[in-house]
């Protein structure tokens, strides 16, 4: 960050921006990227990209957070809800043909707690009924998807496209920030434009155009270059940040492994990214008490998404169908802190404390 104002320019579109989407590239294979304010910047780029408009329908799952949903109905299109695997957060593949319409444009792949979707069914129902998949990958960072011919993927470099978030509450953060990943080669230009408040500015810069001007809607989505070089800090210790989590995830998995809790379940198809650890509860109010004991005990405890199908803002507009597991997930599941400094101690006292409640 000194550095970035030893240059003279914290403005986005620097030195450490162009760093940040070379080591992105480089170790992820994506096609492109482009740094932005957050993951609902980046998920609102990929609805413009896509060309949304009212009247288009969004597949994506009700358990999910707003941003997810927002980004689209910005542009005018409805949102159709989809269920929640049995076994894990994660949208329901095999709910989802039948929720697919004519005017079906797009499904949004979550990758809740970085465990991957089942991407190999949603670009097969994508290659079937001519439909984008975008992968909302905020919390997916370093995460793998295993197709069943053994190819292994980044989760990000699979839909056309995808967005990350560097938020404070991920496994790297930057405080608030963003990525949009470009997979597919014809967004690729817009793409830039768009990040560009509608300009083709970027191509000023690099010399291919003699002056610049507005050519298509965008908005101010870059980060500054402090941001981008608090985020390029943080990449580059990735590794390190990765098997410190891991360590935190698996000691309490093998703690939690004789309890009677329910503990996260992850897909053979997906990696373990240790973005979060979570136990799922068999009521609201068991959830409440677990808080409230762990809160005495001074234990940060947190319940996640609140259904968006059933929320002030939508339920007049879904289509009416009950989503039980995703009401489930919403009503039970609780996260327990992880983060880089927690000790293995503490892990422990954490769990003790959950344990000698029930």
């Amino acid at each position: 960050m000194a550095q970035a104002m030893a240059n003279g320019k914290i403005s986005g579109g620097g030195e450490f921006t162009t760093s940040c989407h070379d080591f992105l590239k480089s170790k992820y294979g994506f096609n492109n990227c482009l740094l932005t304010n957050s993951c609902t910047a980046a998920l609102e780029m990929a609805a413009i990209l896509i060309d949304i408009n009212p009247g288009d329908e969004v597949i994506m799952p009700s358990y999910t957070f707003v941003s997810t949903a927002n980004a689209f109905v910005l542009r005018g299109a409805k949102i159709v809800f989809a269920d929640s695997n049995p076994r894990h957060p994660n949208i329901d593949v095999e709910t989802l043909e039948e929720l697919i319409t004519p005017k079906t444009k797009a499904i949004v792949a979550v990758h809740y707690a970085g465990n991957a979707c089942n991407m190999e069914t949603l670009l097969a129902l994508a290659n079937k009924h001519n439909l984008y998949i975008i992968e909302d990958a905020a919390q997916a960072i370093d995460g793998y998807y295993t197709f069943t011919d053994g190819t292994r993927k980044p989760l990000g470099s699979i839909g056309h496209l995808a967005a990350f978030s560097f938020h404070d509450t991920k496994n790297i953060i930057s405080g608030e920030g963003g990525l949009l990943v470009i997979n597919d080669e014809k967004f690729i230009e817009r793409a830039e434009i768009i990040w560009e408040k509608g300009t083709d500015r970027s191509k000023f810069i690099r010399g291919e155009t003699a002056s610049y001007g507005w050519v298509d809607i965008g908005s101010s989505f870059l980060p500054s270059e402090l941001t981008a070089a608090f985020l390029l800090a943080q990449l580059e210790q990735i590794e390190k940040i990765q098997n410190k989590r891991l360590s935190i995830w698996n000691h309490y998995n093998n703690l939690f492994a004789n309890s009677n809790f329910e503990t996260p379940n992850i897909p053979t198809y997906s990696s373990n990214n240790a973005q979060m650890y979570y136990i799922v509860l068999d009521s609201i109010q068991q959830r409440i008490n677990i808080i409230e004991h762990c809160k005495k005990n001074h234990i940060n405890t947190a319940f996640h998404y609140l259904t968006l199908h059933k929320s002030h803002y939508y339920n007049t507009q879904h289509d009416g169908r009950e989503l039980p597991i995703c009401t489930r997930f919403a009503n039970g599941l609780l996260r327990l802190p992880l983060y880089y400094d927690l000790g293995l101690e503490e892990v422990e006292y954490i769990v003790k404390t959950i344990v000698e409640l029930v």
